[in-house]
């Protein structure tokens, strides 16, 4: 593999030797500087090399291939019904991103595209390719079956697409991809493009790159993403608390327009339903859904119907909507990769965005490690408390009244405020309005949010000093009055849980322990008698706190399993 010289800096597109029809295009468009990958890509793959390029999304990697391209398609000169042009992407959205924008680039060249994908119908897909279509941008499932039916020839196919190579492989596409690659021309010109390049990315350019060119873009170079003013904000909080805590964030931040990530569809549908409980105009996106489902959920939230979209990584790949102005991720994401991505939604085109996470307590590392990897500081904060919300309220109201007022139209309302001013003072009357106005919001009066302690990762895995034990071979059970010797009685009143785990599941104090301070950020000090027996352990907490102990203990899991919680029937 042949690595790439430094380009210098184009004097726009021009210098990169583009066709004069799409060069129009470009300025109409209002594309005035190529971004580095556009630059480093483009003259390499006009002049038939094959490339190999590390770049993320929002580095402008679309162009960097759609450019080239149209450019080396001459419609009128090659039969309409082949194909000449493949684009393979991961999901569907990405398909119909792609497919637009080599549509809106091409347009002046008459060049044809055509997004195929699944879960859109098949017979109308195939008419599409029977009357010919220059470019085809396809997931790669619904490409190969196009293949082996027949319908998508590609014996004249002049170059070959991977876009977002490593998300196909994470997603079990890599023999559906080598099945594709052996069906097309062994002369073809091809180029690769991931986020990354493990090994696997690397062994299909070896098998199907001639001599690459490899092009690798740091994010940060890209001056979308240099223009992006994002703030970043962490909250530490235990996980019986998060949807209370994120319903109490959005009430605080009013986002224009959120995106709020979650790991799992369970937890997509899960949170979507919470949300809309709570008011929240919510809509889920998810593999789950099928393509009509997940085109209106698009359609809504392109139109500002939704304030809200939850989604899986996979199902927001390839999503461009400009007008995003927070990114939530609901738990942390796995890797810096993911955050960035994640992240990259927001604070477009040099808009102010805001990317919230939320993280247990025990979460902390994965947080230093992100910032690590990206060199960007998370600033740590804690959840709102109810006299903010009720300061962020007031202010929406008084921003109400003051746009009401410059509004007009309230001379009917001038005699009420009249009459009452000739025995009260004004100042008070206008008071006593907004009191009503707030009165009248019909809301319970929300709870406090429990702050998390910031407990390291790892202290979580020792036992804690304060808590007292008890491994007894077969523990009495206890309460109050008759405690295992040498224990004393806590200063509060005790409730004893039980936990279908002990000896034989390898179960430690410090396990209990550690769960207990992990999930719920509380002092060890609030840890009373912990018995360990054989089949099952008990662990004392304070009254007050302990359906929320059973809450978060039940969704967590202790030594890899999650183990039954309840209170001490005993």
């Amino acid at each position: 593999m042949t690595k790439s010289k430094e380009v210098p800096v184009a004097a726009g597109f021009s210098a990169l030797g583009l066709d004069e029809r799409v060069l129009k295009t470009l300025t109409g468009l209002g594309y005035e500087e190529p971004t580095a990958v556009q630059e480093a890509t483009i003259p390499p793959l006009l002049a038939g090399r094959d490339v190999l390029g590390q770049a993320a999304t929002g580095t402008g990697k679309t162009a960097a291939f759609a450019l080239p391209l149209i450019h080396l398609i001459t419609p009128n000169a090659v039969p309409r019904e082949r194909t000449t042009g493949l684009v393979l992407v991961p999901t569907r959205e990405l398909a119909m991103q792609v497919a637009e924008a080599i549509h809106k680039y091409g347009r002046d060249l008459g060049v044809s595209v055509m997004p195929v994908y699944g879960g859109a119908p098949m017979e109308s897909q195939i008419r599409s390719l029977k009357r010919g279509v220059d470019i085809v941008v396809a997931t790669p499932g619904r490409a190969l079956d196009h293949i082996n039916r027949k319908t998508l020839h590609l014996g004249h196919l002049k170059m070959a697409v991977l876009d977002e190579a490593d998300e196909m492989l994470d997603m079990g596409f890599a023999e559906d991809l080598e099945a594709i690659l052996k069906a097309t021309p062994e002369l073809r010109q091809t180029a690769l493009f991931s986020a990354t390049l493990p090994s696997r990315i690397q062994a299909i350019a070896r098998t199907h790159l001639r001599d690459p060119i490899v092009v690798t873009i740091d994010r940060s170079v890209s001056p979308e993403v240099e223009a992006a003013r994002v703030r970043q904000v962490a909250y530490i909080v235990p996980r019986p608390h998060k949807i209370a805590a994120l319903g109490r964030v959005l009430d605080v931040e009013q986002p224009t327009s959120a995106i709020v990530f979650c790991r799992t569809r369970g937890d997509v549908d899960a949170l979507t339903e919470a949300l809309g409980a709570h008011g929240q105009r919510a809509e889920a996106l998810h593999g789950g859904l099928s393509q009509d489902q997940r085109d209106r959920v698009m359609k809504k939230f392109r139109a500002k119907k939704t304030d809200l979209l939850v989604a899986t990584d996979v199902a927001a790949r390839g999503l461009d909507v400009k007008h995003v102005s927070h990114v939530i991720n609901f738990d942390v994401p796995a890797d810096a990769e993911a955050y960035v991505h994640r992240i990259g939604r927001t604070g477009r085109a040099g808009r102010e965005g805001v990317a919230i996470t939320f993280a247990e307590p025990r979460e902390h590392r994965l947080l230093r490690n992100i910032e690590r990897a990206t060199k960007q500081k998370i600033e740590i904060s804690e959840v709102p408390t109810i006299a903010d919300l009720k300061a962020k309220r007031l202010e929406l109201t008084r921003a109400s009244v003051r746009d009401a007022v410059l509004s007009g139209g309230l001379d009917m309302y001038r005699k009420v405020v009249e009459s009452l001013a000739a025995e009260l003072d004004v100042m008070d009357i206008a008071a006593a309005a907004i009191k009503l106005v707030e009165n009248r919001r019909g809301e319970d009066e929300p709870e406090e949010i429990p702050l998390a302690s910031r407990v390291s990762v790892g202290a979580i895995a020792r036992p804690v000093r304060g808590a007292r034990v008890s491994t007894e071979k077969n523990p009495r059970p206890t309460d109050g009055s008759k405690r295992p010797r040498g224990v004393p009685k806590p200063a509060w009143e005790p409730v004893r849980l039980f936990i279908g785990g002990g000896r034989k599941a390898k179960i430690r104090p410090g396990d209990l322990v550690g769960a207990i301070t992990g999930e719920l950020g509380i002092d060890s000090s609030n840890i009373g008698a912990i018995a360990i027996s054989d089949r099952f352990s008990t662990v004392e907490v304070p009254s007050d706190i302990a359906d929320t102990v059973i809450a978060a203990l039940g969704a967590a899991t202790i030594k890899g399993k999650k183990l039954l919680v309840r209170r001490d029937r005993a």
